[in-house]
């Protein structure tokens, strides 16, 4: 049985400025995958109806990258609250999907629509999956419990985030990329790239490391005061 892992992403691009490297991984290691995006991104526009059915076109054309088919939670952008609607839209996918791990916001995340989704998403989980919190803009506030090599796996990423030609999407190329190579260093893997994640252990999920793709390469300090 492979591997079903399941992104949960407030905005059409969340998932692939924060995350879309190690989905790569894990679609290249032959698991299921599930990318879930809960607002219709139809904010900051003059047009709201005809910007929503843009964006959601250019998550579909990222998500294809991986195979695969984005699920529209639709609720409206920029107004995001974790309540009971959306912890129900969030536990019906969770049940009907069953991931073994749900990736999504931290919850310091910069963006009220982050913050409160991964307050909900950590209520949808509750006993079902264990919950991977991504990083976020810049790295600000976050500090990585996990990484991942996403070295192999960045043009894909780079194609993901420019799919949604709507955002303005060289920043986040440039912020994403920046950020991928000193999430690597921080791990001495200079060469590389990577993506941090941070990880909360709550029962019965206490040890999630079999559910990830591999971590950079170890790369030991050399000692000076040898010879």
């Amino acid at each position: 049985m492979s591997l079903k892992v399941m992104a949960v992403g407030a905005h059409p691009d969340d998932i692939e400025i924060y995350c879309f490297g190690s989905l790569a991984a894990y679609a290249a290691m032959g698991a299921e995958l599930a990318l879930v995006v809960a607002t219709d991104g139809a904010l900051g526009g003059a047009d709201p109806k005809a910007l929503r059915l843009l964006r959601l076109g250019e998550a579909r054309v990222a998500a294809q990258l991986l195979d695969t088919e984005p699920v529209f939670l639709d609720f409206p952008d920029g107004s995001l609250v974790c309540d009971g609607p959306l912890v129900a839209a969030l536990k019906r996918e969770i049940s009907s999907f069953v991931p073994d791990l749900i990736i999504t916001h931290a919850d310091n995340d910069y963006h009220g629509d982050h913050r409160a989704l991964s307050q909900a998403v950590h209520l949808a989980a509750s006993f079902s999956a264990p919950v991977l919190e991504m990083d976020t803009l810049r790295g600000t506030g976050f500090v990585p419990t996990h990484y991942v090599d996403i070295s192999a796996h960045s043009d894909v990423k780079t194609a993901a985030i420019r799919a949604h030609q709507s955002q303005d999407p060289e920043r986040f190329v440039a912020a994403s990329e920046d950020l991928a190579r000193r999430r690597a260093a921080e791990c001495n893997h200079l060469a590389g790239m990577a993506e941090a994640f941070a990880f909360s252990p709550r029962f019965p999920f206490a040890d999630i490391r079999d559910l990830l793709p591999p971590a950079p390469p170890v790369t030991p300090v050399a000692r000076r005061d040898r010879t």
